[in-house]
C-alpha cells in the first residue's frame, strides 16, 4: 500500500513531512521511526526497513538539528563577534583568527558559526545560536554578554580580554608590543606623533580604558616617560578599525598646521588607510612620514613601502582559543590562561627624523 502524502503548507506548498507522518503511513510509532535512524538495533530488521521506504517515499529527512540539541550537543562552535558581519569579513586581521579556529575544528569534526551582533546587541544574539561553546572576542568578563553565557551554562572562553581566574581566556603581551613599537619610533627621533587608536566604545568614559587597549595605551606610555613625556604630549586620535577610517582621519590631521612625523597605528587596517592618505597627498613614507601598524598581516610584508609593525600570532590565538573551549566542553584540566607574545618587525615604513 503506498505512504499516503503529507498535507500542503501555506499557498499551497507541499509540508515538509514529519516523524509523525512517517509513523502514520508506516503503522508504527513515531518511536520507532526514531529508532529507525538512531538506534536500529532496538528495532526488527524487517520493520526498520519498512519504515526507511516509507520515509523515502515520503522525502522525509530526520531534524539533525532538533536532535543534536536535545542530546546537548550540536557540533558546532560559536565566534561571538563585536562587529557587524561586513565589518569583521572586511578586516583581514579576522580572516587569520578564524583560520585558527576553523583548523581545530576542522580536526574536531565541528562546524563553525559566526554570531555578530542581533539588531546592534551582542546580548540579543546569543539565544539564537545554536552552539556548544563560544568563542568571545574583545568582551570583558563583567560584561551582560558574559553573565548570560554563565547563565545559561554554555562554555566559553574569552579572547582579548582581561584575566580572570575562573574564566578561561587567551590574551596577547599587549604592553610590551605597544612599547617596543613606540620606542623604535622615539628612538628615531620622533616627536611630532599621532597615535591613531582603536574606537573603545561608548563605555570608556564610565569604566576607561580595558582590555587590550588599556594593555597597548599603558605600553606606550612607559615608553614616552622614559624620554621625559606622556601621552598628553603626542596626538591620540580613536577611530574604527576600518582601512577608510584610517584614511579619512589621516586626511584630517596632515591638513593641521603642525602635522606629525610619526603616526603610530593599533593595527595594521587602519595602517593601510594611513598610507592610502598620504600617498593620496604625495607625501613620502618615510622620507616625510614614519608609519607602524599591529598585527603583522600578510600583506604587510609585500606592499609598498613594507609595514613596520607589531606581529603577534593571530592564527595561534585562534587555534589556542579553539583548544581552549574544547577542553572546557569536555571537562578537562587545562591551562586556562594563555599569554601570547609579540615582536617588532621593523621594515620600510619608518626612518630616522633628519629635521
Amino acid at each position: 500500500m503506498p505512504a499516503t502524502s503529507p498535507g500542503t503548507g501555506p499557498g499551497g506548498t507541499r509540508a515538509r513531512p514529519t516523524a509523525s507522518d512517517v509513523a502514520k503511513a508506516a503503522g508504527v510509532s513515531r518511536s520507532a521511526v526514531s529508532f529507525a535512524f538512531n538506534s536500529p538495533e532496538k528495532l526488527s530488521a524487517p520493520t526498520r526497513e519498512r519504515i526507511l521506504a516509507v520515509a523515502k517515499d515520503l522525502d522525509y529527512v530526520p531534524n539533525t538539528l532538533a536532535r543534536m540539541l536535545k542530546a546537548g550537543q550540536t557540533q558546532s562552535l560559536g565566534v561571538l563577534l563585536p562587529q557587524t558581519l561586513a565589518q569583521v569579513l572586511e578586516n583581514p586581521y579576522y580572516a587569520r583568527f578564524l583560520t585558527g579556529v576553523g583548523q581545530v575544528c576542522d580536526e574536531q569534526g565541528y562546524t563553525l558559526l559566526l554570531t555578530p551582533p542581533l539588531r546592534d546587541s551582542m546580548l540579543k544574539a546569543i539565544p539564537y545560536a545554536a552552539v556548544d561553546g563560544f568563542i568571545v572576542c574583545g568582551l570583558e568578563h563583567d560584561r551582560g554578554e558574559v553573565a548570560e553565557l554563565r547563565r545559561r551554562g554554555i562554555p566559553f572562553v574569552l579572547v582579548d580580554s582581561s584575566r580572570r581566574e575562573d574564566v578561561s581566556s587567551v590574551d596577547v603581551d599587549d604592553e610590551a608590543g605597544a612599547h617596543e613599537v613606540m620606542r623604535h619610533v622615539l628612538d628615531l627621533g620622533h616627536r611630532r606623533i599621532v597615535l591613531l587608536s582603536l574606537d573603545p566604545g561608548p563605555e570608556v568614559a564610565e569604566r576607561g580604558y580595558r582590555g587590550p587597549l588599556a594593555r597597548r595605551l599603558a605600553g606606550i606610555e612607559r615608553a614616552l616617560e622614559r624620554e621625559g613625556m606622556g601621552l598628553r604630549d603626542i596626538d591620540l586620535i580613536e577611530v574604527p578599525a576600518t582601512r577608510v577610517d584610517g584614511f579619512r582621519a589621516t586626511k584630517a590631521f596632515m591638513a593641521g598646521p603642525t602635522p606629525p612625523t610619526a603616526i603610530v597605528t593599533m593595527s595594521d587596517i587602519l595602517a593601510y588607510g594611513v598610507l592610502d592618505a598620504l600617498h593620496d597627498l604625495n607625501l613620502s613614507v618615510p622620507g616625510d612620514v614614519s608609519v607602524t601598524g599591529y598585527d603583522d598581516l600578510p600583506e604587510s610584508s609585500w606592499m609598498r613601502p613594507r609595514l613596520t609593525t607589531v606581529r603577534q600570532a593571530i592564527t595561534t590565538k585562534g587555534r589556542t582559543a579553539a583548544d581552549l573551549l574544547f577542553s572546557t566542553i569536555r571537562g578537562e584540566d587545562q591551562h586556562p590562561h594563555q599569554l601570547l607574545g609579540t615582536h617588532l618587525i621593523v621594515r620600510d615604513s619608518t626612518a630616522r627624523i633628519d629635521r
